[in-house]
């Protein structure tokens, strides 16, 4: 219903209140998201680990915990996400992948 928000439940403070005044921009988002992850045949952690590459080359320090914590929840190894810091070394640069990693550890240790 595009008057109601889908998926609220555990968004930060700004997405939900966001997700609540506008739900139909939400749903609609929401729902983009949904088709771009079924759009191929990765694989569920290979599209987390995509998805926290993107996280990491934006800069978005608070896009990068939602994915570490995502990634976490489903089973992800702290390894397997600080691998993506690395990987991101020779594009991003050394300053980027280190920051990356500090963001990854607020989460796991």
């Amino acid at each position: 219903m595009a008057d109601e928000p889908a998926d609220t439940d555990e968004l930060p403070a700004t997405a939900g209140r966001f997700a609540e005044e506008q739900p139909a921009v939400w749903n609609a988002y929401s729902d983009l998201g949904a088709a771009c992850s079924d759009a191929g045949p990765l694989s569920d952690e290979t599209k987390r680990l995509v998805k926290l590459a993107l996280a990491i080359g934006a800069q978005s320090e608070g896009a990068v915990h939602s994915h570490v914590r995502r990634g976490l929840d489903e089973g992800v190894s702290p390894a397997e996400l600080e691998q993506v810091a690395t990987l991101a070394i020779p594009t991003l640069g050394f300053p980027q992948g280190m920051a990356a990693r500090s963001w990854i550890r607020d989460l796991t240790e």
